[in-house]
């Protein structure tokens, strides 16, 4: 039997957060539709990191 370990997504510190990782802005956008979904949530949006070359998601509220 093949055993799967848990995915771990990559995270970065922003403020005091340890927020999740995405490579593109799509990636991030693309999340972000998924989590407004699965999770009933609306407003929210993307942005560059500015500790690093990735994206991030945040809540318009």
């Amino acid at each position: 039997m093949k055993r799967f370990d848990k995915y771990e997504p990559e995270r970065c510190w922003v403020g005091e957060q340890h927020k999740i990782v995405y490579a593109t802005k799509e990636e991030a956008e693309a999340a972000a539709r998924v989590a407004e979904y699965d999770h009933h949530i609306s407003g929210l949006t993307v942005y560059k990191c500015e500790y690093g070359d990735h994206w991030h998601i945040a809540s318009s509220h």
